[in-house]
């Protein structure tokens, strides 16, 4: 699966390149990599993970998209994550999810974490169901949903064996377990759907709803819309409205978070593909490579092919 920007086919990390990174780190062959049900799912125990790795490693720091949804579920320590332009810090009974083709970046986690991570392949459960449904059924895949899903004592109850027999089933290396790990996926995210709505903020007002549809409209149209005038247009207001409502909620400008947007593209672009620098600048609207290195230097400290080839 590939994203298209522009006619280049920009890659994104698909589930055989996680697999391998997964296994390589952890020092196991890759060649134990299964062809069948590991493409289209995995899962680990965080704890595990850390005590065969140095974590986090560089790559685990940079801002990625992946192909594939995936979840954190904590039960113990704390982690802090992005999801687009909003990153979140969530402790023990507590899942993160990520949909597919998300921008996230790992920004902590500490030593003594335990719990589960996962990503799966959304055709996995679309084979059942169309994908409408299954959004509508589970908010939190959503694209831009609230990734925090917090559950009760009772509930982690019930969810701590569904993990378990996740983590059975796909280390028995079967090449029949696709039903398996959609059913148990769907009793997963049904005992969190009553725990949405009181999981989720509520905004608090006009300024915070116009700010999180500025945020949706960046991560959708970073690459067509480069101005503040656009997305002003886009949601029907005039710019210093728009960049009211923004300073009101985020006590930051509409400007400076259309350039936090087009900061991570451009590091997903320097890290996931062959671009050069020249053409990363044309993708997210500087014109210049001299206006592009300026930005990204005032940004970040280093120039676009610093950060490239700093690991």
């Amino acid at each position: 699966m590939k994203k298209s920007i522009g006619g280049e086919a920009i890659p994104i990390i698909d589930t055989t390149q996680l697999e391998s990174e997964l296994l390589f780190q952890a020092g196991i062959p890759v060649s134990s990599l299964t062809a069948n049900a590991h493409t289209y799912f995995h899962i680990n125990r965080v704890e595990d993970y850390f005590r065969m790795i140095d974590f986090p490693l560089p790559s685990d720091l940079q801002p990625r998209r992946m192909t594939v949804y995936n979840f954190f579920f904590l039960t113990k320590g704390l982690s802090s994550r992005s999801s687009g332009l909003d990153t979140y810090e969530f402790g023990e009974n507590t899942f993160f999810f990520v949909p597919a083709h998300q921008i996230t970046t790992h920004k902590f986690i500490r030593k003594d974490v335990e719990g589960f991570y996962c990503h799966f392949d959304i055709e996995l459960l679309t084979d059942k169901t169309n994908l409408r449904n299954l959004l509508n059924e589970f908010p939190f895949l959503e694209f831009n949903s609230f990734p925090l899903v917090k559950i009760d004592t009772l509930t982690k109850g019930y969810v701590l064996p569904l993990l378990e027999r996740l983590l059975i089933e796909y280390k028995s290396d079967k090449k029949n377990s696709f039903d398996i790990f959609r059913s148990y996926l769907i009793a997963l995210f049904s005992e969190l759907k009553p725990f949405v709505e009181t999981s989720t903020p509520v905004s608090a007002n006009a300024a915070s709803l116009i700010t999180e549809q500025f945020k949706k409209a960046l991560s959708k149209y970073i690459y067509e819309k480069n101005k503040i005038t656009d997305y002003a247009e886009l949601l029907s207001i005039s710019p210093n409205h728009l960049n009211k409502c923004v300073k009101n909620t985020l006590g930051k400008s509409a400007h400076d978070l259309l350039n936090e947007m087009l900061l991570l593209e451009a590091k997903v672009l320097l890290k996931q593909t062959n671009l050069n620098v020249t053409e990363i600048a044309y993708k997210i609207g500087k014109n210049e490579v001299t206006d592009f290195a300026r930005f990204f230097k005032t940004q970040t400290g280093m120039r676009p092919s610093e950060y490239r080839s700093n690991n």
